[in-house]
């Protein structure tokens, strides 16, 4: 039996986050008939707040499911075997998303990437403007790749679409950074934003969500991917009358109601606002620590999450390990080819002033107690950034 910790758990991953105690109270309500009048209003509420969190005046598809769920239903809803599409290697989720489109049968060109940088958007356009007979039927990439901290300029994405004369649809993963940074579905034309609902939207896992565009609608019509408890047409059926083609997660949806108003009546300016103060900070007290920053360029930092160069004699996951043990705090672990090489640092969702200082107090002392080589005063810089 593990000894018990006083005080709360220190959950920095970044996903899942912190649920808020509204939104648990929301969740621990008693469930209802998903064929009633009291659900049916409920799938309303939803829908119209997730409209505005995604920024779109098309339609929200909601699934029980993880973010996966959401990347399939995107690809099987408007793509057909042997299609050709674009991915950007960003890091380990871009690659994670191509491997999907591999086994469902379709032609992925993964792009190179350093894992440090966003998309290439003039090596994009560049492959655009080649596919003369457009056989290339969509552009999938990682508007914040989790898994380096890196941020990829959507409507500059767009913008090398538009400039290549190509009728590719354009799809995006949002996982984390819906809810926590700046993301418009339609002034940045998107034709399909995937999410999920255990980051910026404050819930446990268990929500996958497609929004999508009139085009992508359309291209549904004809896709030939094989498609059932996925297919856009049978949830939006459903959902012309309040329900849905299959048990909903009813609790879950509850607790989006309760965390989507919480969004809201934030306003999300506002809530943007407070991420980039987190990612600042966070940002100051690691250049101050003499650690190095995993994302190359400062305009692709992302505002969730910061990911953190180790020295290359330090192991990341046994400083996360002796983190975890002598400071009850969770940091995110390096994957893919960066194990063992950083740590990253959830600073998104529930999250205030307070907790963030509380997280960084927490990696100096780490990095202290590990014998990790950098500089004192970094949760400093910090707090004297934070107090401005």
């Amino acid at each position: 039996m593990m000894a018990n910790r006083s005080g709360r758990h220190f959950l920095q991953i970044p996903g899942p986050t912190n649920v808020p105690d509204r939104v648990l109270e929301a969740i621990g309500q008693p469930t209802i008939d998903h064929r009633g009048p009291r659900f049916r209003h409920l799938t309303g509420e939803v829908l119209e707040r997730l409209a505005a969190i995604f920024k779109t005046e098309g339609q929200v598809i909601i699934y029980p499911s993880s973010g996966t769920g959401a990347w399939e239903a995107a690809l099987v809803n408007t793509l057909s075997p042997g299609d050709r599409l674009l991915m950007y290697e960003t890091g380990h989720f871009a690659t994670l998303w191509h491997a999907l489109a591999e086994r469902l049968g379709l032609a992925p060109q993964l792009m190179p990437g350093d894992w440090r940088s966003g998309v290439d958007v003039a090596a994009l356009q560049d492959l655009l403007e080649q596919d003369t007979h457009h056989d290339i039927k969509a552009v999938c990439v990682v508007h914040n790749e989790t898994s380096t901290g890196v941020t990829s300029d959507i409507p500059a994405v767009r913008a090398s679409i538009q400039s290549a004369a190509h009728p590719a649809l354009l799809m995006v993963d949002t996982i984390s950074s819906l809810g926590s940074m700046d993301y418009r579905h339609d002034e940045w034309g998107i034709d399909v934003t995937v999410a999920g609902s255990q980051k910026g939207l404050m819930l446990p896992p268990g929500l996958g969500f497609n929004a999508v565009s009139d085009k992508a609608l359309t291209a549904s019509r004809t896709a030939a991917l094989p498609r059932a408890y996925w297919d856009w047409q049978a949830v939006l059926s459903g959902n012309r009358d309040g329900f849905f083609p299959y048990t909903p997660a009813t609790n879950l949806l509850f607790g989006l109601r309760e965390a989507s108003d919480m969004l809201l009546t934030e306003g999300l300016e506002a809530v943007f606002a407070r991420h980039a103060r987190f990612g600042e900070a966070t940002r100051r007290a690691v250049k101050a620590w003499s650690l190095e920053l995993l994302c190359r360029n400062p305009r692709e930092y992302s505002n969730s999450l910061t990911a953190v160069m180790m020295p290359e004699t330090i192991d990341a996951d046994e400083f996360r390990a002796l983190v975890l043990a002598r400071f009850d705090m969770s940091l995110g672990n390096g994957l893919g080819r960066l194990a063992g090489k950083v740590f990253r640092i959830g600073h998104l969702g529930d999250f205030s002033d307070l907790m963030l200082m509380g997280s960084l107090s927490g990696i100096e002392m780490g990095l202290r107690a590990a014998g990790v080589p950098h500089q004192g005063g970094g949760a400093q810089e910090a707090l004297a950034y934070l107090s401005e």
